[in-house]
């Protein structure tokens, strides 16, 4: 990774460049096939064919060639408010749903396949979170290790209970019901990783908006890029994100990438969880604000290149090898091709 003083630039493999402007003030312009970036005297130039995403992370300005650039390189090019969440993003046209998958994903809170494919995500979520648990306990010689145990299993019964859930004539009649244990899991889930934390980072239960606390205010920026990954794969995919079947945004609209994301919290919870019981965390990470905390500039260099990091680490998928970023791509293209053949 190498770090100037306004920006921050990740290497992937083979030198390809992941841009995270994180330093206010910075202007994006174009320079023959290249980015140019300027901030007071400071001036970088990128070649265009190595960079391959670039997050907006703080008030800056680019150029409409500087975007042109990135639509023709094929380069996701995404703005995120202050928490994380992606506001928007630009993307090649060839990319976007086909009016076929999205003619069949305005149908899926109406049928079988779409009770499926919720019952699917949030009981792989469950799994992870129970699996993660287990984990964490094998580290604990105290009172801690009999209590995660005993919410291990209260989560279990939760996902038995989400398994049981029949098909109905629509996603409303059961959206609550579902919810409902989804949300008692995940309370009990965060009370253990809480009390699994070094002391000065406990917290009581999930805040956003601003986040309460440190551990609150890493994870909401987490799940913010994470949303954002999500939200490209599906793209992709061909899938539309914002034609969703269970949960819904802060304009009650239903939101597939709300969905879907479920399943892959974990990632971000595990990355985050490790930097804190490692001693990778710094005061200076966070910025305190009127009822609450932001992520300052170098909290989230931090957090984002270990995020990065674990996207590119590999895990067994089919039996084969693959980066954790891939296997959610290839996850995406199955759920469109279920939903074509449905």
């Amino acid at each position: 990774m190498c770090v100037d003083r306004y920006n921050v630039i990740d290497f992937n493999r083979g030198d390809i460049i992941k841009l995270i402007i994180n330093t206010p003030g910075t202007y994006i312009s174009k320079s023959g096939t290249r980015f140019k970036l300027k901030n007071g005297e400071n001036v970088q130039e990128i070649p265009a064919k190595k960079v391959e995403q670039i997050l907006i992370t703080c008030p800056s300005s680019i150029s409409t060639e500087a975007i042109s650039l990135a639509v023709e390189e094929n380069i996701d090019l995404v703005l995120l408010k202050m928490n994380g969440k992606p506001v928007g993003r630009f993307w090649h046209s060839k990319h976007g749903s086909i009016s076929t998958i999205r003619k069949k994903q305005l149908l899926l809170s109406e049928n079988e396949l779409g009770i499926t494919l919720v019952k699917e995500w949030i009981s792989k979520k469950m799994e992870n979170q129970t699996d993660f648990l287990k984990m964490i306990s094998m580290n604990r010689r105290d009172e801690r290790r009999d209590l995660i145990k005993e919410n291990v299993v209260k989560i279990d019964d939760e996902l038995k209970k989400v398994d049981s859930v029949s098909f109905t004539q629509n996603i409303d009649e059961i959206r609550n019901t579902i919810q409902g244990y989804e949300g008692y899991a995940s309370r009990l889930y965060f009370e253990m990783i809480s009390k699994s934390l070094p002391e000065k980072y406990q917290f009581n239960g999930r805040s956003r908006n601003p986040a309460k606390d440190y551990f609150n205010c890493m994870l909401n920026y987490g799940y913010g890029i994470l949303y954002s990954q999500i939200e490209r794969s599906c793209i992709i995919a061909g899938l539309d994100p914002y034609i969703g079947i269970l949960h819904v945004d802060n304009y009650n609209r239903k939101a597939f990438t709300f969905d879907l994301i479920e399943k892959y919290r974990i990632y971000v919870d595990k990355t985050i969880f490790k930097m804190f019981s490692t001693k990778k965390i710094r005061d200076d990470f966070f910025e305190e604000i009127e009822g609450g905390f932001y992520l300052a500039k170098d909290g989230k260099q931090a957090l984002i290149s270990e995020y990065n990091l674990l996207m590119e680490s590999t895990e067994k998928y089919h039996g084969k090898n693959m980066e954790v970023q891939n296997i959610i791509q290839s996850e995406c293209h199955n759920i469109a091709n279920r939903i074509l053949n449905w």
